[in-house]
């Protein structure tokens, strides 16, 4: 029953982070995610690449269908006392300008030094980030991010399908061992119903002895929940095989499979069919914890 995925099953927790060194600063980005059953993406983001938010979550659409969705992105920027300064020279053509006309028209006027204009208001700034390369950069590393974080979902998925695998097996096996031995189990049961009647003196109750017989007939039929069983069985198998989103579909299945097995349990009159339910109600509850990762 081993599958292959065309699209492959994702788990809805993962974690990736990368880094982006550049001559401004440094950009972190971290996308982690756990178990929901919707999608449900949350940010938190440097001041100036909150602009952004909006294209990050169009993008987590697209690409994620299910899980509780945290990405960080942190902006660490050169020290302050490491920044270039730059000079408006604009502005100090301006101010001289200024000066000269003062002195021109103005007897006794002190001249503008250098000094001056360097304390001029917005004469002499820090270099700025190039808020567009920022931006740029920003949303580079996140498409970065999300393809890693995709692939660790993409890994952590196929583990989880092997485990879910092994226990439909499991479950296969069990109903192949009771199917085998059904026939052997219902004779000694007849036997057994035969010898008491065999034993009992007196008159016996025709109806009630009828009903009796219809009662452990209807006992002894577990056909139904055997066919059942199975065809959810190769469902499960079939989605696993097919991929994509599947977990709500996935979890639909083990509460029918659930509902079976205990049906089957309800109906057992040996101690091998019995001990065959709990063991397929065991791997549906193991299988069930696995799909409750999927997406």
């Amino acid at each position: 029953m081993s599958a292959n995925p065309q699209s492959p099953i994702k788990s809805m927790t993962a974690f990736c982070r990368q880094d982006f060194q550049a001559p401004w600063g440094a950009l972190t980005c971290e996308i982690k995610s756990v178990n929901h059953r919707y999608l449900e993406p949350s940010f938190r983001l440097a001041d100036n690449l909150r602009v952004l938010e909006p294209t990050f979550r169009e993008i987590l659409k697209k690409r994620l269908a299910r899980g509780k969705i945290e990405v960080s992105i942190r902006i660490q920027t050169t020290d302050q006392d490491s920044s270039k300064l730059v000079v408006d020279t604009h502005l100090v053509e301006q101010l001289a300008s200024a000066a000269q006309q003062i002195q021109q028209t103005t007897e006794g006027a002190t001249p503008l030094s250098s000094n001056d204009i360097l304390h001029w208001p917005g004469v002499l700034t820090t270099e700025k980030l190039n808020q567009e390369l920022v931006s740029k950069e920003a949303l580079r590393i996140f498409n970065e991010t999300l393809d890693g974080f995709l692939e660790a979902r993409e890994r952590e998925g196929k583990a989880l399908s092997i485990s879910v695998e092994q226990r439909l097996n499991d479950i296969h096996q069990q109903l192949k061992v009771v199917r085998e031995k059904l026939p052997a189990i219902i004779l000694r049961h007849k036997e057994k119903l035969l010898g008491r009647l065999s034993e009992i003196k007196g008159e016996l109750d025709q109806n009630r002895l009828e009903q009796e017989l219809v009662y452990l007939v209807q006992k002894m039929d577990v056909e139904e929940e055997f066919d059942r069983l199975t065809t959810h069985v190769d469902e499960v198998a079939r989605i696993l095989n097919k991929g994509g989103p599947s977990g709500r579909r996935l979890d639909f299945l083990m509460q029918e499979l659930n509902r079976e097995a205990n049906t089957l349990g309800s109906k057992s009159i040996d101690t091998q069919t019995t001990q065959a339910s709990v063991e397929i109600k065991v791997c549906i509850e193991q299988m069930r914890e696995q799909i409750q990762n999927m997406e």
